[in-house]
């Protein structure tokens, strides 16, 4: 079934692709156990990173074998998908903390950051990760995804007296964040996604009466999180795609949050300086299309996240049609796209489906896109 005969978009060479994906891929058995092979001293640091680096090029290969236009690292060197990344920074620690965080029916393993000093850019191991995969990407564009900066807003303890107020703490932390993004354009990067789950906590009240349980206001707090996208990405080459994904929590096929874009819809939809979302609506916890009426931008893709990446079933690929037909109900088509809804593996813990499950939906997501926006 085609929707529509036109395939123009913003940028054809670097928009989020109409198959498109989130990034994250199950942690394969041999890389597993490398890692606890170096967890005990068994193995050294650089025969580690050799596994890494085979693991990692069969997965670009991979993707690129199932229809992907952009490729990920799959964040095989990570552990946690905004820990690792938060704790790069100078003046973050990791940390044990005295529990994990909770999700529907599971917890997490206790693990933390912390700030214990003034937050810098002082370089960054990550950007040797994306040098790696943007040497392997070939054809491909190399897409490398990093943690909003909300997230160590929401995430991070904070030793006491580093930072005397909140908007000392916010300066050093976007500064950091726009140093790190020019660090990375600098090497190549084109396609950089912003994942955030901080904003599920405004998607219900439940979410929204634990702040007030921190002494913090809501409303206010959304101001901010809206700022620090925002101001991160302020000044941005024109040709760098800043993209950010939005869900309510990926722990071994659980979540943590519910709620649709409603009560935050015009700051999602009509306040970010990014140049596309990634949406999670792949059950009736995401809500309806109805808060897709305040995009308010022809040049903002939205990539509607209608394939679980919790499960191995299939959806019914007529009724993943149907629903972007709804939800060119409110966008026009040609800003729409398909995904996942997630990734695959955001801690090293992985989803509950099998490898080939996970291939199964992505080569399911791109064949439903080849049929919608295909002439």
């Amino acid at each position: 079934m085609t929707l529509t005969n036109s395939t123009t978009q913003t940028n054809p060479a670097l928009a989020p692709f109409r198959g498109d994906h989130v990034g994250s891929f199950l942690r394969p058995e041999r890389l597993k156990k490398a890692r606890l092979q170096h967890e005990n001293g068994e193995i050294r640091d650089n025969e580690l990173r050799l596994i890494e680096d085979e693991e990692i090029t069969k997965l670009v290969e991979q993707q690129k074998s199932a229809g992907l236009k952009s490729v990920t690292d799959g964040e095989l060197r990570r552990k946690w998908w905004h820990f690792d990344f938060l704790g790069g920074f100078d003046g973050v620690e990791f940390y044990e903390t005295d529990k994990g965080l909770q999700f529907k029916g599971v917890e997490t393993r206790a693990h933390g950051i912390k700030v214990t000093g003034k937050i810098k850019f002082n370089g960054h191991y990550m950007i040797e990760h994306f040098k790696f995969l943007l040497s392997i990407a070939g054809e491909a564009v190399a897409k490398f995804t990093i943690p909003s900066p909300n997230m160590l807003l929401f995430r991070a303890s904070f030793e006491d007296g580093v930072y005397d107020t909140d908007e000392e703490l916010f300066a050093d932390l976007i500064k950091a964040y726009q140093d790190i993004i020019a660090a990375l354009y600098d090497e190549g990067c084109r396609y950089l996604q912003i994942d955030d789950t901080s904003w599920a906590t405004f998607f219900s009240e439940e979410g929204r009466e634990s702040l007030r349980a921190k002494g913090q206001d809501p409303d206010k707090m959304a101001v901010q999180c809206a700022r620090a996208i925002n101001e991160a990405i302020a000044g941005k080459p024109a040709d760098l795609l800043v993209t950010m994904h939005i869900c309510r929590g990926n722990f071994k096929s659980t979540y943590t949050a519910s709620g649709g874009y409603e009560a935050l819809s015009e700051t999602i939809f009509g306040g970010l300086d990014v140049d596309g979302l990634f949406l999670e609506f792949d059950d009736e916890r995401s809500g309806g299309f109805e808060p897709l009426r305040h995009v308010n931008r022809t040049n903002l893709t939205v990539v509607l996240g209608l394939i679980t990446s919790k499960f191995g079933e299939l959806e019914d690929p007529e009724q993943v049609k149907k629903r972007i037909g709804e939800a060119a109900a409110y966008v026009p088509l040609e800003q729409l796209c398909l995904s996942p809804q997630c990734g695959f593996s955001s801690t090293e813990e992985g989803n509950l489906l099998t490898a080939e499950q996970q291939w199964e939906k992505v080569r399911h997501v791109v064949k439903i896109a080849d049929d919608v926006w295909t002439v």
